[in-house]
């Protein structure tokens, strides 16, 4: 196993590469009863949404550790020890890349050894058929960084593809795939080529809602896949009503707020007010619906009761919907006091201005 102790550590944070920090490193999941709180979704969720609903839930190693062993063969599972999974503070992706995939990287004890667990997200619209060689240069700067602090051996390098689609995964994963060779020299070329394959998971094919054993997976997963193929149902905040009932003990602190400002943001249609109020139903998810309903509806509500019941409701839904995409837009919010004074046909054409910016930003169109 590597050694080093924090001096090896502190110099592993020093090289340059590692300036594009994702998180300071966590501590291992021997040291927590259950993941650390979630932190708080800000203005990077309006600038890459599925970029940074993926760090705050991965980055925990929690639930990284429950990703990857249901996912990697079940003998390097088993000799994984995942209480000492930790995540060092890296990120790989460069330059335009970072529109279309997010990364961490993640070390353990593995059978006397250590591994390195390198996670990407990939949730571009069309599949990326140079992937394998897009990791293929990964692991070379993990390996060379390890080698110029500690020499050789190397370590292990696996790499896990997250795949948010919409599209179906249909090229290669393995490297040797995306050589043409000539056919009487293909045996005796091969040896002479890098030869490795990543991991993947293909949330466009699976179903995380029966296919995940983890609670949180299956919430996270499901919307993931849900919320970029613009498939989000009341069927779904229906469900999620029912896996915290049985869950919310083991529920991040944070969790939910960040998955439906998550879903909100990537659907700015979803009825609000009614998805709200449902949750305010369960005794798990109350506090924070409520939370956000007066903040989004429930005192734009209270304001156009006040101006009679029918006009009332309707005012106060815009109002929710107008602040609600503000928020999630990363923009200064109105006052509702300001917003009710305006009317109703006035509301509908602020919506309707915020909504352009919103396809301008996040659909360029």
């Amino acid at each position: 196993m590597r050694g080093g102790g924090q001096d090896a550590r502190a110099n592993v944070e020093d090289e340059s590469w590692m300036q594009e920090s994702l998180a300071p490193a966590r501590k291992p999941c021997q040291d927590r009863v259950m993941a650390d709180p979630f932190p708080e979704i800000d203005f990077e969720l309006s600038a890459q949404p599925h970029d940074a609903f993926f760090k705050s839930v991965f980055s925990d190693p929690v639930h990284t550790a429950a990703l990857l062993r249901s996912h990697l063969p079940p003998e390097i599972v088993a000799q994984v020890d995942w209480n000492s999974l930790e995540l060092v503070p890296s990120s790989f992706v460069k330059g335009t890349l970072r529109q279309a995939h997010a990364d961490l990287l993640f070390r353990a004890p593995l059978a006397g050894r250590e591994v390195l667990l390198h996670l990407l997200f990939e949730h571009q619209t069309a599949v990326d058929p140079a992937m394998p060689l897009r990791l293929l240069a990964y692991i070379t700067e993990i390996l060379l960084h390890h080698e110029r602090q500690h020499g050789l051996p190397l370590p292990p390098v696996l790499s896990f593809v997250l795949h948010q689609g919409p599209e179906r995964w249909t090229v290669a994963t393995a490297i040797e795939d995306l050589f043409e060779l000539p056919e009487p020299l293909a045996s005796a070329l091969a040896p002479f080529l890098p030869k490795f394959r990543h991991l993947l998971l293909d949330l466009s094919q699976a179903d995380p809602s029966t296919e995940e054993g983890d609670a949180v997976l299956r919430i996270v997963l499901s919307l993931m896949k849900l919320a970029r193929a613009r498939q989000l149902r009341a069927e779904f905040f229906d469900g999620l009503g029912v896996e915290l009932r049985h869950a919310a003990k083991r529920m991040p602190e944070g969790f939910l707020k960040n998955l439906l400002l998550y879903a909100f943001h990537t659907d700015a249609d979803l009825d609000t007010e009614s998805i709200l109020d449902k949750l305010q139903q369960e005794p798990a998810s109350r506090q924070t619906a409520m939370t956000i309903a007066q903040t989004l509806i429930a005192k734009g509500k209270a304001e156009g009761k006040a101006e009679g019941k029918a006009e009332g409701k309707a005012r106060g839904v815009w109002i929710g919907r107008i602040i609600s995409m503000q928020e999630l837009m990363g923009l200064e919010t109105d006052t509702v006091d300001s917003l009710s004074e305006l009317a109703i046909i006035d509301l509908e054409r602020r919506h309707e201005e915020l909504r352009r910016e919103y396809d301008v930003r996040f659909k360029g169109h």
